[in-house]
């Protein structure tokens, strides 16, 4: 069995130093083939200038691209730090061995044919964590493609990829190999400067979690770049990550958003909890950037590259063609960004310097005669307005203007306020590429389209706003637990996967959330005391475990005025529901207090086997399954996350009030979600929870129906 971290030495396998930071390498299985991988990892480890030593390990070759080559790891004239392994999987085990007898201290394991292959290659993995655990080691890989550190410091290219992308402050973690090829190719096409780049493969020892606590704390590294294609421990990475985003911005693209893998439910909640959406919902707490592409991923990382986050939402464009102009309005619009009005101030400094037919307002339409003057003094102009923070302007090669001189005055005019960021759109073949590179050497991020600098500076904006944001604060509500761990263990005794409405009712109850009064009745005689004890009018319910849709059989009967209308109601709903489910078992009927009007909304729970509980909130009622609504977060939540969920669904405007309706009461709301976030964490047997509908009301909620269904393992 592995040994237990915390069995070895204090740090010895916390420090991530050897894999990223390394004095010496030993590139085990390099050889003279120009097509061996080894080969080309020394290669790269030389011909990038890795400021340490290098040694290459084969027991067939003197030397390897003219580096005295060593038999076995134990020869080398000193311990090396960091052994990169590209040898036969058959070979990988005893290399190991080999290594933590020679008390290296990392590993990087290229080889493939582990976990990924199933079958025995799942056993030799175990196998190899059990090694490198004994020796105190740490390890990325298996089937890897390995790790860059572009610092000039250090300088290693432990990767068989033909490039080494330029320095600067973006780390990157990437679970696929192959993609990590064309990251490295974006990254210098782009110009992004990458501090580390690290290919994890199997990440059985360090994972994206230990790098990210790694990066936390390196000043090299200003911004988190990933590749995820799932997540080993989401909810460390939660709590890991809402601590860095504070101060640095991570960025995810995450494959495997096709709700193809969602498992049945009977809930509404459990339906529509994919694993998608988990993701989702933990990025959006840690206040991590989704990006839905790789190349969204680096058009959102290269504008991190300004000089400053914006300090509002409020931009302006200014372009040498309307078109681009009003491409970039609706995108600003889109991506929540708000083009101010000019003040007059700055109307009557940009007017003389433009011909009649510009149009003086946000986007500013300078006409295709606009020079390299022009957009200085347009932008100087720009960046003094105390409503503006941030300014995007669009250049269009016309004939006779270069694009150097444009971007020279857009860099000259960004130098005298490097408080407010400038996005940069150069809307020629391929982005206009000496331009572009001027402006990202002065910080200035380079689009080729108005719709990419949108969504990056709508990104600069979240992060600021999430940085300026509380940290998350759940507080622990009074509660009846005891209450209502008899009434789930209830259900366990009856071996019964569902709740009553009756028992889902009192549950709620017993976590201090107000419900309707509610009654069970079993038999017609107890109709009328029954009755009288809810309170007229009421509403009946059809009572039985195997029928999930009461509407559908007449199992619902609203608006009940009295004893005479009940005992009508009664003999009509029983007629009804056994000539429509003839076979269904009739426990009896549950009788509620009428609560009309509000906002019909949804709350819920869901369990993932990974992300563990997830709450849900959305339009309620027959919205739920004709529009899907909702939106999720992992549970707990504190009150502003709570708030955050309602101001997420696309029909948030209704909690507002229109036509006339008043606002409803979001705190009763979020008091309702941050109660059912404490029974979810209180109480794993809880697989899927619905409240459907909760009323909302202008002074507070109610919850009228409610659907549980408990699993006990």
């Amino acid at each position: 069995m592995p040994l237990d971290a915390s069995t070895l030495a204090p740090n010895a396998r916390e420090d991530l130093s050897a894999l990223l930071a390394p004095r010496s390498v030993a590139v085990i299985g390099a050889s003279r083939r120009e097509s061996n991988m080894g080969r080309q990892i020394l290669y790269n480890l030389i011909h990038y200038g890795f400021t340490g030593s290098v040694y290459p390990v084969n027991p067939h070759a003197p030397s390897i691209c003219s580096v005295k080559a060593y038999p076995h790891i134990g020869d080398l004239p000193e311990r090396a730090d960091l052994a990169v392994i590209v040898v036969p999987k058959e070979q990988v085990l005893t290399t190991v061995e080999e290594c933590g007898v020679a008390k290296v201290k990392g590993l990087i394991v290229i080889s493939a044919g582990f976990r990924e292959v199933g079958g025995e290659g799942v056993g030799r993995e175990s196998k190899l964590m059990e090694i490198v655990q004994r020796h105190g080691m740490r390890m990325i890989g298996p089937n890897c493609m390995g790790v860059v550190n572009a610092d000039p410091a250090i300088s290693m290219n432990a990767t068989f990829a033909p490039t080494m992308p330029p320095f600067g402050h973006a780390a990157f973690v990437s679970q696929s190999g192959a993609l990590g090829l064309s990251v490295l190719d974006y990254a210098r096409e782009y110009g992004i400067g990458i501090s580390q780049f690290v290919s994890i493969g199997n990440k059985p020892d360090v994972s994206s979690n230990d790098l990210l606590e790694r990066w936390e704390t390196d000043p090299s590294v200003k911004v988190i770049l990933m590749y995820v294609e799932n997540f080993g421990n989401p909810r460390h990475f939660l709590e890991i990550a809402s601590r860095i985003t504070k101060t640095k911005p991570i960025i995810v693209v995450k494959s495997g958003r096709s709700r193809a893998g969602a498992r049945a439910a009977s809930s509404h909640t459990g339906a529509l909890a994919a694993n998608d959406t988990a993701v989702d919902a933990m990025l959006a707490q840690a206040g991590v950037l989704r990006a839905s592409s790789v190349e969204d991923l680096f058009d959102l990382a290269m504008g991190f590259g300004v000089s400053a986050l914006p300090r509002s939402r409020r931009t302006a464009v200014l372009t040498n063609a309307g078109g681009p102009g009003i491409l970039a309005a609706d995108a600003m619009e889109t991506h929540g960004l708000e083009l101010v009005e000019l003040s007059p101030a700055t109307v009557e400094r940009l007017r003389p310097l433009f011909p009649p037919e510009a149009s003086i307002r946000n986007p500013l339409d300078m006409i295709a005669s606009a020079t390299p003057e022009g957009y200085k003094a347009a932008l100087t102009a720009f960046l003094a307005d105390p409503a503006i923070d941030a300014v995007v302007p669009i250049f269009v090669p016309p004939f006779g203007v270069k694009q150097e001189d444009v971007c020279e005055a857009i860099v000259s005019a960004a130098a005298e306020v490097p408080s407010k960021p400038m996005l940069a759109v150069l809307m020629g073949r391929e982005g206009l590429p000496q331009g572009r590179a001027e402006l990202h050497e002065a910080g200035i991020p380079a689009y080729i389209f108005p719709e990419s600098a949108a969504r990056a500076l709508n990104s600069l904006n979240r992060q600021r706003e999430w940085a300026e944001r509380a940290p998350a604060l759940v507080t622990a509500r009074t509660v009846d637990r005891a209450a209502a761990e008899v009434i789930l263990a209830g259900a366990r005794a009856a071996q019964r996967e569902q709740l009553t409405q009756v028992e889902s009712i009192a549950l709620l109850r017993a976590y201090g959330m107000p419900v309707a009064e509610t009654r069970f009745v079993a038999t017609e005689a107890e109709l009328g005391a029954a009755g009288t004890a809810v309170g007229y009018p009421l509403a009946m319910k059809l009572a039985s475990s195997d029928i999930t849709h009461k509407t559908d059989v007449g199992g619902v009967m609203l608006g009940i005025a009295d004893s005479a209308q009940l005992a009508a109601a009664y003999t009509r709903m029983m007629t009804t529901v056994r000539a429509k489910a003839p076979k269904a078992t009739i426990d009896g009927v549950v009788l509620q207090r009428m609560v009309t009007g509000g906002c019909e909304t949804i709350a819920g729970i869901a369990r993932d086997s990974n992300f563990g509980p997830q709450l849900m909130f959305g339009l309620g009622g027959v919205f739920v399954e004709a529009l899907q609504d909702v939106v999720f977060r992992i549970a707990p939540v504190d009150e502003v996350q709570a708030l955050d969920m309602m101001h997420g669904i696309r029909g948030a405007r209704l909690l507002d009030g229109v036509r006339g309706a008043p606002p409803v009461s979001k705190d009763a709301i979020a008091e309702v979600l941050v109660r059912l976030g404490q029974m979810a964490m209180a109480h794993p047997e809880i697989a899927e929870l619905d409240i459907n509908p909760l009323l909302a009301f202008p002074d507070g909620a109610i919850a009228v129906d409610a659907r549980v269904r408990v699993t006990f393992g």
